[in-house]
């Protein structure tokens, strides 16, 4: 009976002994596993879930996951989505998953950038997995503003253990077109000032030196200043259209929320166009928030009334496109 005994406590003590083992592994796996990294922290935060869902979709958490980084995340709030037609979760994983990994593969960047420590310029190129982002950091009023394609950092560098996350109230779309002549020629609504475009050669390989932003007038804004048609176009005097032509187009890429930051007290400012001619800027007070402002009117020399924009921050690979109601008028 003792050696049995001595037997079934020495097969005890070897169970618990593997039991211990196994309980001690789990323990470590358990306390080695980091729930800091970047996916976790945008899956823990409420006002990032659709976000998270195009991670998922994307299976960029896997790699978010694994990866050490440093990788920053330009996180669009739920918010955003929603004004982006992805209201809700579900939204999300119902896309296509090649349009979701665009949308997410836009949104990481490969290092660690603290933003607010950029230089106080106007669009700084920075590239992303899926293509070049331009960011600002300036001065507005008491405030010190970000902005990512015009897109407004809501809340800036939080932490993670393999990066940094900075939350946008906009999601950023990425551009199709390299040259800004062919997004304008890509857009049937402004089919009548892309052949105005194509016959002055304005915006050809020769001439394009830099980014440009376009304010195109749509076709029915250039029935108004006489052009009802491509024919029109193709019969009208070219010195005339050349003047036409540039005083639509300005050097350097500018977004709506430029203007916005770059406009003083007077809420009022002028950019000057290509042909040297100025347009007035004049900013809309957003009704909802006040003090702020939702977007941008602009005046010509001979326009009577404020140029409304249709379509805005539109971006190409060497410029920012935006399409008005009215065309810019020299004189009245």
């Amino acid at each position: 009976m003792r050696r049995h005994n001595f037997s079934y406590s020495k097969c005890s003590l070897f169970l618990l002994t593997i039991n211990l083992l196994f309980a001690c592994k789990k323990e470590e796996n358990t306390t080695n596993f980091d729930n800091n990294k970047v996916n976790l922290v945008v899956a823990d935060n409420f006002n990032l879930s659709v976000f998270n869902a195009a991670l998922r979709v994307s299976n960029m958490d896997k790699e978010l996951q694994k990866g050490e980084g440093p990788y920053t995340l330009l996180a669009p709030s739920d918010n955003a989505f929603g004004k982006a037609g992805y209201p809700t979760v579900v939204s999300m994983l119902s896309e296509r998953a090649a349009i979701v990994s665009n949308i997410a593969n836009y949104h990481i960047l490969d290092g660690k950038y603290e933003l607010n420590k950029l230089p106080f310029l106007f669009n700084q190129e920075l590239k992303t997995r899926r293509g070049k982002v331009y960011a600002t950091h300036w001065v507005k009023g008491a405030d010190t503003v970000l902005t990512l394609n015009g897109a407004r950092i809501l809340t800036q560098n939080l932490p993670a253990s393999n990066g940094l996350i900075q939350v946008l109230d906009r999601v950023m779309t990425p551009y199709v077109h390299d040259k800004i002549v062919d997004a304008i020629n890509a857009d049937a609504s402004i089919s009548i000032f892309a052949r105005a475009i194509k016959r002055t050669g304005i915006l050809s390989e020769k001439t394009n030196q830099g980014a440009y932003t376009v304010f195109a007038p749509n076709n029915a804004a250039m029935t108004l200043l006489g052009f009802q048609s491509v024919q029109d176009v193709e019969l009208a005097n070219l010195d005339d259209l050349k003047k036409l032509v540039r005083y639509h187009i300005l050097h350097d890429r500018r977004f709506v929320y430029d203007y916005i930051l770059s406009t003083g007290n007077t809420n009022m400012s002028k950019q000057t166009m290509l042909d040297g001619n100025s347009v007035d800027i004049k900013l809309v007070p957003n009704t909802s928030s006040p003090g702020s402002f939702s977007g941008i009117t602009l005046r010509g020399l001979g326009n009577t009334n404020d140029v409304l924009l249709q379509k805005q921050d539109i971006l190409t690979g060497d410029g920012v496109l935006h399409i008005v109601d009215q065309g810019l008028r020299l004189t009245q």
